[in-house]
């Protein structure tokens, strides 16, 4: 048992998965590499890295939707990262919802089974 994660074994980024500590909602998956885990750790404020940015991606620094960090976990296999946060503002995902995770799949299609909690066009105005 290692007491961090295993970062090799993504070639440099784990999935991380942010749950509310309260509730036990799964907010978000993004991910991380070492710096972002580091800094994370440091400032108590979730930190993942952006593939599609290529660059540090500390959550909220656009939309003011924080994450504070209560507690982090590692799986056993030391390649997946559980961050249980408090979420400082309505949504942890940028598309407006509280959760990424606001569609449901059905027989029928995808139902979106999450409230908006804010609008992305006037929050990210680019």
């Amino acid at each position: 048992m290692s007491e961090a994660p295993d970062f090799a074994k993504g070639d440099g980024l784990l999935p991380a998965i942010a749950q509310d500590a309260e509730t036990g909602e799964i907010l978000m998956m993004a991910y991380m590499n070492a710096e972002s885990y580091a800094e994370t750790l440091a400032t108590g404020r979730a930190v993942y890295f952006s593939r599609s940015r290529q660059k540090l991606w500390r959550k909220g620094e656009e939309s003011g939707n924080v994450q504070q960090v209560r507690d982090v976990f590692l799986d056993c296999d030391d390649d997946t990262i559980l961050l249980k946060v408090n979420q400082i503002g309505d949504a942890a995902c940028h598309t407006g919802y509280r959760s990424c995770f606001y569609r449901r799949v059905t027989p029928e299609g995808l139902e979106v089974v999450g409230k908006k909690v804010f609008d992305p066009d006037e929050v990210y105005k680019k």
